[in-house]
């Protein structure tokens, strides 16, 4: 655990960003060389089914990763506020839900697979294999909850190395089992979702037994539990626009690949490559993002908006940067970069088009992100939600139809950035207005006495 709350605050970002930053990037490998080895090894139309699967998995669980995100955010500012009694039983009320949401999400997936695959027009060659590959990735759901839920937590509590190195061993674990399944015993696209599922059962198995030796904070007694309603209330309040949020995000990326889906196969396969690729440019955005979050929420908690102030501006200066100069990188060597996955020369044009158009704009989304941070950081998260709804289903998809009915797919990539230009100017105003600084959900000076009769056996009140 770490304290974000003293020292340089761009350094204190940067050392607890970078650890998030290598530890995204070992978890987009896990989609990247699933779809290097399929493109590669399975072909074009299997690439395909493994992009077509992706927004359908991400819908649905992104409302749950939402309220982690109101969880992570509870944790972070009592933390920051030394309230280790309502800390513990944030926790706990965390872990009930992840459980009961998991059951659900896995039935729903496995249920619905087809039906949504229908739904976005896949080709009929692609079909079975995405709802193959869909159905034992849902099988193993519980082991993606349980770890973005752990790593949630640890992001709250100042812990962003332990994430990473049980990230790194189940990456290396999910490549050495998709060249097994795949190249060895010829499983196919199966035998990518199962390469992945084993990978985070491992990890998730190994993550539990470490943590609740390793970290007192989180060592919990399965039969001593406790489910706090009014905690579970703020966890909602907080992270429901959150997990609308990522579920709108996801919505969009369906009805995106819906569209790009009309345009074929190699359309579909380019897509999907150069999404590859484009969520490597995301990584230190994202990763910023998510320390800027941590520290906003640790330096609410205890009271230091004006160093939250200053570590937004750092932050903020330091990712455009970056996010321009991994732009020109695409825009550069794009057709290289997605040459990796598939070698079909319609593949590489449709998607090196694609990071030649969106790589100019990163510094947009780079400032939507980073603005995004801090108001999840102070518990501010319905505004946040309200730019996505806009962007993409304002000016996105309708883009999208519209640009591609004139210009083909090349219209598809250009609403991605157009989208871009109205978020950041709309996310950048509402920060400059400060509401932020008022959401906080621990209340400084002192804390609020246990109400009568108590909100459960043992549970804490909340302030």
């Amino acid at each position: 655990m770490k304290d974000l709350t003293e020292g340089s605050e761009l350094k204190v970002i940067i050392l607890f960003a970078i650890p998030m930053l290598i530890g995204n990037v070992f978890q987009q490998l896990y989609n990247t060389v699933d779809s290097i080895i399929v493109g590669n090894l399975l072909g074009k139309i299997a690439l395909g089914a493994v992009g077509a699967s992706f927004p359908i998995i991400f819908l649905m669980v992104s409302m749950v990763m939402g309220l982690g995100m109101g969880a992570s955010v509870m944790i972070s500012q009592f933390y920051g506020a030394k309230q280790m009694e309502k800390l513990k039983a944030t926790i706990e009320t965390f872990y009930y839900f992840l459980v009961i949401s998991c059951i659900l999400v896995t039935v729903a997936g496995i249920i619905f697979a087809e039906p949504i695959l229908n739904l976005m027009n896949t080709p009929p060659e692609m079909l079975q294999s995405a709802k193959s590959y869909m159905i034992i990735y849902f099988c193993g759901m519980i082991f993606l909850f349980g770890f973005n839920g752990i790593s949630a937590i640890l992001r709250g509590l100042g812990d962003s190395k332990t994430p990473l190195y049980f990230l790194i061993i189940s990456t290396v674990i999910n490549i050495i089992l998709d060249l097994l399944f795949i190249a060895v015993f010829k499983m196919g696209i199966d035998g990518a979702a199962y390469a992945t599922v084993i990978a985070q059962a491992l990890t998730f198995v190994g993550g539990m037994i470490v943590l609740q030796k390793n970290h007192p904070v989180l060592k919990t007694d399965l039969r001593k539990m406790k489910f706090v309603p009014v905690l579970f209330g703020k966890m909602v309040k907080i992270g429901l626009p959150t997990g609308i949020q990522q579920m709108l995000v996801a919505a969009s990326f369906m009805a995106m690949t819906g569209i790009v889906l009309d345009f074929g196969t190699d359309a579909m396969a380019g897509f999907t490559s150069a999404g590859r690729v484009d969520s490597f440019a995301f990584m230190p955005i994202m990763s910023f993002s998510m320390a800027l979050s941590a520290f906003a929420g640790q330096n609410i908690g205890a009271g230091k908006h004006e160093r939250v102030v200053r570590g937004f501006r750092a932050t903020l200066l330091f990712n455009i940067t970056f996010a321009v100069v991994i732009g020109a990188i695409f825009v550069l060597f794009g057709g290289t970069l997605v040459g990796m996955f598939n070698q079909d020369t319609m593949v590489i044009a449709h998607g090196a088009e694609y990071l030649k158009i969106v790589g100019f704009f990163y510094w947009f989304v780079s400032i939507m992100f980073i603005v995004g941070g801090v108001l999840r950081g102070a518990g501010d998260t319905f505004f946040p939600m309200l730019i996505s709804l806009l962007a993409l289903w304002v000016f996105r998809i309708p883009l999208a139809h519209w640009l591609s009915s004139l210009i083909g797919p090349d219209g598809i990539w250009w609403s991605i950035p157009l989208g871009w230009a109205f978020g950041a100017p709309a996310s950048l105003i509402y920060y400059l207005t400060g509401r932020w600084k008022k959401m906080s959900v621990v209340r400084h000076g002192g804390e609020t006495p246990l109400p009568t009769p108590p909100l459960a056996e043992g549970a804490p009140d909340i302030d």
